[in-house]
């Protein structure tokens, strides 16, 4: 029973705004509606642990994959060997500076296996993942009545195809961005890799405030994936005080969590746990909460106005 009330897995038996319920997108309401919620949030922060398992899982397999020591530098056989033939102070000064050991991993089968399905697990599922989160997400920032584990798995259901379809593309667009920056901030050149460098940047940044505003027009128009691309840019630019915001506050969240961590690691791993149980699904409600609102306002609304019954327009615009 205890457990019930804090982890709202309820059957999806109907819609509504619930009652009494201010759901105007200001900020003395998100307050209020995410302290309201919290619960519903906890519930969703279970499903949303399937996104990030499996990256924990693949890093787990690289670190603890057996290391191999092996030298840095192509002068060290020469400059060891020539230590050997007649030593002196200038050849092991030398010697010492190129003889720092480069410890390189040596994965097993099991390491490749375990890091590939992890691999192939979230490009097959991130996109359904993410439109079963979000499906919920939009729910509760509507202020409707939200059952979580149905919820989720009716909006992936009714979402299957696209969804997946933009997950394979949402998937290869962060590798690709991830590989890229990773890449170019480690190699030192000419002027242009610097630029190169903060294009990457400034792109994967766009990217990161666009992918809410895209996979909310996925689950509530019926839309090709390029327009969603083309609005969601739009939007980017529409919701800029909003964006900032929800950045600030995913910032400000996420330093607090890494504060704790650091001030109580060697009393326990709960401040490392903590954040597991929750953290996911608030940033996504951070997210939702800045991105719906200006969805609602210049694609639902102007839909609504023109027709008599509000409640039809806003279920016409749905899949």
């Amino acid at each position: 029973m205890r457990f019930q009330s804090i982890f709202k897995f309820r059957d999806r038996d109907g819609k509504g705004v619930e009652k009494g319920e201010d759901t105007r997108p200001t900020l003395k309401n998100f307050f209020k509606q995410i302290f309201r919620k919290f619960s519903h949030l906890l519930s969703l922060n279970v499903l949303m642990l399937l996104q990030i398992i499996p990256i924990i899982l693949a890093v787990l397999a690289f670190l603890t994959t057996p290391m191999t020591p092996s030298q840095s530098s192509a002068a060290f056989a020469p400059l060891y060997g020539a230590s050997l033939i007649e030593p002196s102070g200038a050849t092991n000064l030398f010697l010492g500076l190129e003889a720092l050991p480069l410890n390189i991993p040596v994965y097993s089968p099991a390491s490749y296996w375990i890091i590939g399905a992890c691999v192939v697990f979230l490009l097959l599922t991130l996109g359904l993942q993410s439109v079963g989160s979000f499906y919920v997400l939009r729910g509760l920032v509507r202020g409707e009545a939200v059952f979580v584990f149905s919820d989720y798995f009716y909006g992936i259901k009714r979402n299957l195809k696209q969804g997946f379809l933009f997950g394979l593309i949402d998937s290869i667009l962060i590798i690709v961005l991830t590989i890229d920056i990773a890449y170019y901030s480690q190699t030192v050149g000419p002027f242009w890799l610097d630029v190169m460098f903060w294009i990457l940047t400034a792109i994967t940044i766009l990217y990161v405030i666009m992918r809410p505003y895209i996979y909310l027009m996925l689950i509530t128009f019926d839309m090709k994936i390029r327009k969603m691309f083309k609005n969601a840019l739009i939007f980017s630019a529409l919701g800029l005080k909003r964006n900032l915001l929800a950045a600030l506050g995913i910032i400000l969240l996420v330093a607090i969590h890494v504060l704790l961590i650091i001030a109580f690691m060697p009393q326990g791993v709960i401040t490392v746990i903590l954040p597991l149980v929750y953290l996911f699904a608030a940033i996504g409600f951070i997210t939702t909460y800045a991105a719906y609102p200006i969805i609602d306002r210049y694609m639902i609304a102007p839909y609504r106005s023109e027709t008599t019954d509000g409640d039809d327009a806003q279920g016409d615009t749905e899949e």
